[in-house]
């Protein structure tokens, strides 16, 4: 046996060793989290892992409707603890597999295993949401925990279920991107459901969006508090509205298989209403309640949209409502693709909570219930002179009337409590003088 197989096995037999102390430790830390930060070119928030053995750090692009972590494994994926699942085991079952048999490559690396089992992954930021089978796998995982307001030990599955991809499925994720981390919720092997797991704690997380492209905000997993400048706790601010599942299964078409019935992993909740300045929209009542045999109508929150998105009744009865709340003399100007309603910022004034415009309400599911958008989340800068309102119209015929994106949530702490089937919203944090990115974790 040569030298460098002698190390590989001592590194292999090391590696088992620690892993075994790793799941027998007594460490169970209650909050976890990740620092994410907005990708400029591609709008999307991009997150950081450590995967494998050795640990290699994975950059990831955040899909809250994903049903599991996904990883391009035709590129340099190198592990001794790499395990593919095989057919009819638990990691399968847990992943619901679509499919399983033999890899007919030459010969077998990470992602093309004989007796493996498979199911899809999903790219929501290629054409049409690009699908394609991945094959299901365990490997180390590690990410940091929370001691208090500061980062404390780093926290580590052994055996971490994900999928592996191939290359073409990254296409339209940002720079060095190499997948993307799911936290959908009817998923077992979502990220935030799989460290629950192994950490006993209650399947919650939370999201904090940073409007900077230079300093990161932050995904909490686990307990409250939720801790930014000044020892400030945002879960004291919550306002909750129930999550809203899909209990019946939805069909998707997969290549180069039959089609199969998947329960959704996406987010919906009820918005009733809208109001601007205090004044409620006439909207169509059918199209703001989810038709769950169809999957239409009704509201989902999906951090892969970068702007809200709304049906073109819809969006045409927020943009007039909007522009006539304005001052007289701030006057529309041509449209700024992709937005369709632009405005000259020369009299636009700021404040504290971003540009100085109406407020909008998304009542939920008491009148009492509602989510405050304010100028900082409602407008967005273009150009020097040029601001636009920062919704778009929905380019298909079909879907939800409204699509929460990562804009309107950016400085906003946005809870998902699994446990108890409900979603959290904070309002602005400038309200409180801070922001998401005010925290010490990373």
């Amino acid at each position: 046996m040569s030298s460098s197989s002698y190390l590989h096995l001592f590194q292999l037999c090391f590696f088992l060793v620690i892993s075994t102390c790793v799941a027998q430790t007594t460490f169970h830390p209650k909050t976890l989290f990740l620092a994410v930060k907005k990708d400029p070119s591609t709008l999307q928030y991009i997150t950081k892992v450590h995967q494998r053995t050795p640990l290699v750090p994975l950059k990831l692009a955040v899909h809250l409707g994903g049903e599991s972590l996904w990883v391009d494994c035709e590129q340099g994926y190198k592990s001794y603890t790499y395990k593919p699942a095989r057919c009819n085991s638990r990691q399968c079952n847990l992943a619901r597999s679509t499919a399983c048999g033999d890899c007919f490559e030459n010969s077998t690396r990470p992602g093309c295993n004989n007796a493996a089992c498979y199911n899809l992954v999903v790219n929501p930021s290629m054409d049409a949401m690009s699908s394609t089978s991945g094959e299901i796998a365990e490997d180390v995982l590690s990410i940091q925990s929370i001691s208090g307001s500061i980062p404390g030990p780093v926290a580590t599955v052994p055996r971490f279920i994900f999928s592996c991809s191939t290359t073409n499925l990254t296409q339209n994720l940002g720079k060095d991107v190499k997948g993307m981390v799911g936290f959908g919720q009817q998923s077992p092997v979502s990220f935030a459901t799989q460290f629950a797991s192994a950490f006993r704690f209650s399947r919650k997380f939370a999201i904090c969006l940073s409007s900077s492209t230079e300093r990161n905000g932050v995904i909490f997993i686990g307990h409250s508090p939720y801790y930014f400048s000044l020892a400030f706790d945002a879960s004291q601010d919550l306002i909750y509205t129930p999550m809203i599942t899909l209990p019946h299964y939805i069909t998707i078409t997969y290549p180069h298989y039959t089609r199969i019935n998947r329960a959704s992993s996406e987010y919906y909740i009820q918005v009733s209403s809208i109001r601007i300045n205090g004044k409620t929209l006439h909207l169509n009542k059918t199209l703001l309640s989810l038709d769950e045999n169809n999957e239409e109508g009704g509201t989902k929150i999906r951090t892969a949209v970068p702007y809200t998105a709304f049906e073109g009744s819809v969006y045409s009865a927020v943009s007039k409502a909007f522009v006539n709340e304005l001052p007289e003399e701030v006057k529309t100007v041509s449209p700024v693709q992709p937005f369709k309603t632009c405005f000259d910022s020369t009299y636009i004034g700021m404040s504290r909570l971003g540009y100085n415009a109406p407020e909008i309400n998304l009542v939920l599911h008491k009148p009492n219930v509602y989510w405050t958008i304010t100028g900082a989340n409602s407008l967005v800068k273009v150009t020097e002179k040029v601001i636009c309102l920062a919704f778009v119209e929905r380019d298909q015929t079909l879907g939800q009337a409204i699509v929460i994106g990562g804009y309107q949530m950016q400085d906003n702490l946005v809870e998902f409590d699994l446990s108890r089937g409900r979603i959290g919203f904070s309002d602005s944090l400038f309200f409180r003088q801070t922001m998401c990115s005010n925290h010490n974790y990373a």
